[in-house]
């Protein structure tokens, strides 16, 4: 999930801290709306692209999950913690290897697009094309632009690492390029603190 402030970057590496900071803010709010979105069930294979530390993970039983991060302590974290429950690697999600992975019902991708200019993101939903099985969707978590966002969202989105922060509109025709159907919201109230997300659900075919 996105960082609140570019300034605690280093901090932020360490997943305990990391962890911490999350809690502070709320996130707890926000990953439950993300498993609800999600509805795990047994057997479902979900794939989670940054995962992080997998924090989403004990919100979601019973799936076959495969979680990717190029940090190896948020790896190490996610294996200390969920041990067999999952398989975590620490390297970057490419379409020259994806494919052995095989496919999935569900591909999460929270706090990544606003890291991806355009041409990465789209690359992003190709794989993510490539990797559901039919009847399947990516799901997108985000920080977002929104005309009506509190003043102190808007501060502490503008001082995030990411720096390719987009509206609603701006990551919805972005997955459009790739995705049949694509249903995009935005929210002010997925945590504790006035902050704003983008929400994408993406389908391969329009009446998924």
């Amino acid at each position: 999930m996105a960082e609140i402030t570019s300034g605690l970057r280093a901090v932020l590496n360490h997943p305990l801290i990391y962890q911490a900071m999350q809690w502070l803010v709320g996130a707890e709010r926000l990953r439950r709306h993300i498993a609800a979105r999600v509805a795990p069930r047994a057997g479902l294979r979900v794939l989670d692209i940054g995962c992080g530390p997998a924090d989403l993970l004990a919100h979601l039983p019973g799936v076959d999950y495969v979680g990717f991060d190029s940090s190896e302590e948020y790896i190490q974290a996610a294996r200390a913690r969920f041990g067999q429950r999952g398989r975590f690697f620490q390297a970057e999600l490419r379409a020259d290897t994806a494919l052995d992975l095989g496919a999935f019902d569900c591909i999460l991708a929270v706090g990544l697009l606003h890291h991806l200019d355009d041409q990465a993101a789209v690359r992003l939903f190709e794989l993510a094309v490539q990797l559901l099985k039919p009847g399947g969707r990516l799901l997108t978590v985000d920080c977002c632009w929104s005309p009506d966002q509190h003043p102190l969202a808007r501060w502490l989105i503008s001082r995030d690492r990411g720096q390719n922060v987009r509206d609603l509109q701006g990551y919805q025709s972005l997955a459009g390029q790739r995705f049949a159907q694509v249903q995009a919201e935005c929210r002010h109230n997925l945590l504790h603190i006035p902050y704003s997300h983008t929400l994408l659900t993406c389908s391969l075919t329009s009446d998924t």
